[in-house]
């Protein structure tokens, strides 16, 4: 295997999963299973290959900023990651307080209006904020690319951080797509309809370690 395809397709997906399931990416793949509970399983599959997409597609884009603004996008993925955290955080006090209901159904009429393929991408484009810690050394080698002038380079974080988002919501499209994977799906959701209290803990811990997070973190 050639060393450019390691650095560019490899290491960007093997950290994808890994990210998947780190704390910082729980609670977005928490959020999309919320976003698909009750929904036909062709509607899951079709809303959930938008998502993916969206979101690698976003997430590549942000590796071409990082090559071109270097260590400014440091700052900025500190600050996703801290709004990141208060939305869990919110999310976690209103599953405590019993006001999770009138959120669901607020937010889900405001995707409604957007139609269903428009919502999954919106939320696509918002968890594309995200990007997990393990991430870290990936930036690392896209702001220590060579000149940030050459367009090979914007191009390298593209992908770079493209197949990276594509690998990180892997898993979903998978437990989607596959029938087993439904059930699981399904199985989660009865499950966190019945344990509120204990999923609005879940949020507010993740919230907290992502807010801490973004406030310490050296990545570079």
């Amino acid at each position: 295997m050639s060393e450019s395809l390691l650095t560019l397709i490899v290491l960007p997906v093997g950290l994808g999963l890994l990210g998947f399931v780190e704390p910082c990416s729980v609670g977005t793949s928490l959020l999309f299973l919320h976003y698909l509970e009750g929904r036909a399983p062709r509607v899951q599959v079709v809303q959930t290959l938008i998502f993916t997409l969206t979101r690698a597609v976003f997430i590549g884009f942000l590796g071409a900023i990082a090559v071109l603004v270097g260590a400014v996008f440091v700052d900025f993925q500190k600050a996703a990651w801290a709004l990141m955290g208060l939305l869990y955080i919110g999310l976690g006090l209103a599953y405590l307080t019993g006001l999770v209901d009138v959120l669901k159904r607020s937010i889900g009429l405001g995707l409604g209006r957007l139609s269903a393929s428009k919502g999954a991408v919106v939320l696509g484009l918002l968890f594309g904020l995200n990007i997990p810690a393990c991430a870290g050394p990936l930036l690392v080698a896209l702001l220590g690319a060579a000149a940030v002038t050459e367009s090979s380079n914007v191009a390298r974080g593209f992908v770079m951080l493209g197949a990276f988002g594509l690998a990180l919501s892997l898993p979903i499209a998978v437990a989607v797509l596959w029938s087993g994977g439904r059930r699981i799906l399904e199985r989660i959701g009865r499950f966190s309809s019945r344990v509120p209290r204990v999923i609005g803990v879940l949020f507010i811990l993740l919230g907290a370690w992502s807010i801490r997070f973004a406030l310490v973190a050296e990545i570079l």
